[in-house]
């Protein structure tokens, strides 16, 4: 059997992506919106993510230079921001004839911004570290690092970016904080300025300022611990399916796969489906976790192998090779998969396996 017939993918919904899109810059209508595409789009397919969103989006946010070549070989013009900035003084010749915006978050960078020698004028945001304390500027120091690149013949726009660290908790001062240090590093300077992550686009409206950057929203997901109203109106762009591979009828006290985890506590019907955790299905999903087969929802039982899992098909007598099985989508929400598992929809997205065909749909 061919690799291409292993019954498993990930289809991606384009439109879905460009609806969310959409609904974020509706958020925040006097801002511009950066399209955060890092991680390979949060391993939805940067390219062609950006390419559905090229002819609307304002710009896109990476981490690093090769996320960004790779869109700029791949056509993409608009602006491109370089969220961790350079990590050698070699990385800004790149920078230079890509055309792309740069953060600048340490002396290391600022000194080898100011010795470069581009063919023209570079674009930088400084880092403010308003209370994530990871990596950026200390507010204090805004205004010295500021001066230094204005005054610099070879930089041309100077802007300010900070990140929220608690945004996705609701009403939580700690995000108020992190806006009055920001605004105090800024010291109502002119500045170009970009504060506000998916959480703060949906319910920080005075962090939206010049750009926004929606991550985690453009994907479908909500980027809030708990219920939020306006959440329910994201898409999830992200379909993971397999099939059944294959069937059988268990016993009353018959474990099912490695260490016997689960037991059938009666005659059961027990199918397995072909995805496992090295194609990105969580490895430490507990029994119970819902699955979709055949348009009908059922339960993963006994642990997650490599590359099958097993699923309870008690009652669904129809249900044999080839049916097909939704692991996360429109139906089995991947942020409920994630929780029941102990971690976020960012990982499993990004978790995503090279032999998990990505199959891009619509836009």
């Amino acid at each position: 059997m061919s690799a291409s017939d292993r019954p498993l993918r990930a289809r991606v919904h384009l439109d879905a992506i460009l609806h969310n899109y959409r609904f974020a810059k509706g958020f925040a209508p006097a801002s511009r919106a950066l399209a955060v595409v890092k991680a390979n789009a949060y391993g939805h397919g940067s390219v062609a993510v950006a390419r559905a969103l090229a002819s609307e989006a304002d710009g896109f946010a990476v981490a690093c230079l090769d996320e960004a070549l790779e869109l700029r070989d791949s056509g993409i013009q608009a602006r491109i921001l370089l969220l961790e900035g350079v990590f050698s003084p070699d990385e800004i010749v790149q920078v230079d004839r890509a055309g792309l915006t740069m953060v600048v978050h340490c002396r290391e960078q600022l000194g080898w911004l100011l010795a470069a020698r581009p063919e023209r004028p570079l674009a930088c945001w400084i880092k403010v570290d308003s209370g994530m304390h990871r990596v950026g500027f200390a507010p204090e120091a805004f205004a010295e690092i500021h001066a230094a690149l204005s005054g610099c013949g070879h930089v041309g726009e100077v802007g300010a970016i900070s990140h929220f660290a608690r945004a996705d908790e609701l009403g939580h001062p700690y995000s108020e904080r992190q806006i009055a240090a920001f605004d105090r590093a800024l010291g109502g300077l002119p500045v170009m300025s970009s504060l506000a992550n998916s959480a703060a686009v949906l319910s920080l409206s005075r962090a939206h300022r010049d750009w926004t950057r929606p991550g985690i929203m453009l994907y479908g997901i909500s980027p809030f611990v708990d219920p939020h109203p306006s959440a329910g109106e994201l898409r999830p762009a992200m379909t993971l399916e397999s099939g059944i591979i294959s069937v059988r009828t268990l016993q009353a006290g018959d474990p099912v796969g490695y260490g016997g985890r689960f037991v059938c506590d009666r005659p059961m019907r027990v199918g397995v489906a072909a995805i496992g955790y090295a194609d990105g299905y969580p490895r430490h999903a507990p029994d119970g976790t819902p699955v979709l087969v055949d348009g009908r929802p059922t339960r993963l039982v006994g642990r997650v192998s490599m590359d099958m899992i097993t699923l309870d098909l008690t009652g669904m007598d129809d249900v044999g090779l080839g049916a097909p099985v939704q692991l996360w989508g429109d139906r089995v929400p991947a942020a409920e998969v994630a929780r029941l598992c102990g971690t976020i929809a960012y990982e499993l997205f990004t978790g995503i396996g090279r032999r998990v065909p990505l199959v891009h749909e619509g836009a």
